[in-house]
């Protein structure tokens, strides 16, 4: 198992319930084979470029552990999210 690091911004014309739907379909799915170390619902931010003619966005942080499987399946899921616009998946090198 490897540590891993997401980062996905949710668009923000979504209510506070549907935002804490999507952070837990996504808990759900790195649960499921990995296990997640830190999460943080950073909050609405301002956008440093336009994306789809948002100019903010719900940032949310996770820090987890699991085997490439569950990360190619977490890919999957965000890009047919349609609430999410951004997501970023890296893996942290132990040096």
């Amino acid at each position: 198992m490897r540590n891993y690091e997401l980062m996905y911004i949710i668009r923000p014309d979504v209510d506070q319930e549907t935002v804490q739907a999507v952070v837990e379909k996504f808990q759900g799915i790195i649960v499921n084979g990995g296990e997640i170390v830190k999460q943080d619902v950073l909050g609405k931010r301002r956008l440093a470029y336009e994306i789809n003619k948002h100019r903010d966005g719900t940032y949310v942080l996770v820090q987890f552990t699991s085997d490439s499987a569950v990360v190619n399946e977490l890919e999957r899921v965000l890009k047919i999210t349609d609430e999410v616009i951004r997501h970023m998946i890296v893996r942290e090198v132990v040096a």
